[in-house]
């Protein structure tokens, strides 16, 4: 656990998570934000949207972390 809150480890996930989060609201989300309807139902989903990718990337950095503290 203490292994995914380390600096390198936080600052990659921070920019998969903003760079795929964001790519993917757009895509989502996107004509919904820009024709200015966005409502509650939808809104909740945008963050989300950026915590998944996070989390995937924070699990796929502490595991290669753990596979090379191995051999």
């Amino acid at each position: 656990m203490k292994l995914a809150f380390r600096k390198d480890v936080v600052g990659r996930g921070l920019k998969v998570g903003v760079i795929v989060g964001t790519v993917l609201t757009a895509i989502n989300q996107g004509d919904l934000i820009l024709g200015g309807s966005l409502d509650a139902t939808s809104a909740w989903k945008i963050p989300l949207t950026y915590l998944v990718p996070y989390c995937v990337s924070t699990y796929a950095g502490v595991e290669a972390i753990l596979r090379n503290s191995e051999t």
